[in-house]
């Protein structure tokens, strides 16, 4: 199947791994040229060269934090304009009610909320004008299904959804589609650190943590960054224009859930 989207240029973010690195690897494979974002240089520079000897597009980079004002001024000083808009950034710690304060929950919100919607209000407008652009938000499981130790990321993120849900609906006329794609248990660098937190509370092993895990998922393993490639890049094709504000789970269908 052809998505109809070789030759553009999409930014994807936190891109060095990991299921960014699953979407980024997914439209290159689609001819699409990209910026790709992480914090470390090394591990950047790296997977770039990857991409770029196995796909034969464009890859540029910009090792920066894209969580913070000064690494979103990078990239909005750096690249100008693009069709496509991924938006990623891994989320704050798990814990307990107790653990969070006023400053951790403001750190969530810039990270996973405020970031993406800043990233979105640059690039929109250009997208608008020229009648067509995509717009991808990795975020989680946890805005359907709220998770009890992730009560950070629960917050910042269902704050982002409903941002989406109205903002979708206003650019869609112009040919931009804003949606939402909500992982479950990926086998990921958060997922582990997840896993061990898990393991340090309860003292259990990594492998019964993994394990029980993989009971509470219908099909029985984690999810792989390849499976969540591929979707990001049917949302970014030509195909997806009819699906607008959407929260698209996958999860293995860990969520048992209608809605």
């Amino acid at each position: 199947m052809d998505m109809g989207i070789y030759g553009k240029i999409a930014l994807v973010c936190g891109s060095s791994k990991g299921l960014g690195r699953g979407c980024a690897e997914a439209l290159a494979a689609e001819g699409v040229n990209l910026v790709i974002n992480a914090r470390t240089t090394l591990e950047l520079e790296k997977t770039a060269k990857i991409i770029r000897e196995t796909y034969a597009v464009e890859v540029k980079t910009i090792a920066c934090d894209v969580t913070t004002i000064e690494g979103q001024s990078e990239i909005l000083n750096t690249i100008g304009k693009v069709d496509i808009l991924v938006t990623n950034a891994g989320g704050p710690p798990p814990g307990t009610w107790q653990d969070w304060g006023r400053e951790d929950f403001l750190s969530a919100l810039e990270a996973n909320m405020l970031a993406p919607i800043t990233l979105m209000k640059a690039y929109l407008p250009s997208m608008m004008d020229q009648k067509w652009g995509r717009i991808v938000n990795i975020t989680s499981q946890s805005v359907k299904a709220p998770l009890a130790n992730l009560g950070l990321s629960n917050a910042a993120r269902t704050g982002l959804t409903g941002y989406v849900a109205g903002t979708a609906r206003q650019v869609a006329p112009e040919g931009v589609t804003i949606n939402n794609l909500l992982p479950g248990v990926h086998d990921t660098d958060r997922i582990v650190s997840i896993d061990k937190s898990v393991m340090k509370i309860e003292g259990i092993s990594m492998d019964e943590v993994k394990a029980r895990r993989e009971l509470s998922i219908p099909v029985g393993r984690y999810g792989t960054r390849d499976e969540f490639g591929a979707a990001c890049a049917f949302l970014c094709s030509q195909y997806a224009g009819f699906i607008v504000g959407q929260n698209i789970l996958l999860d293995g269908g860990a969520v048992n859930s209608t809605i």
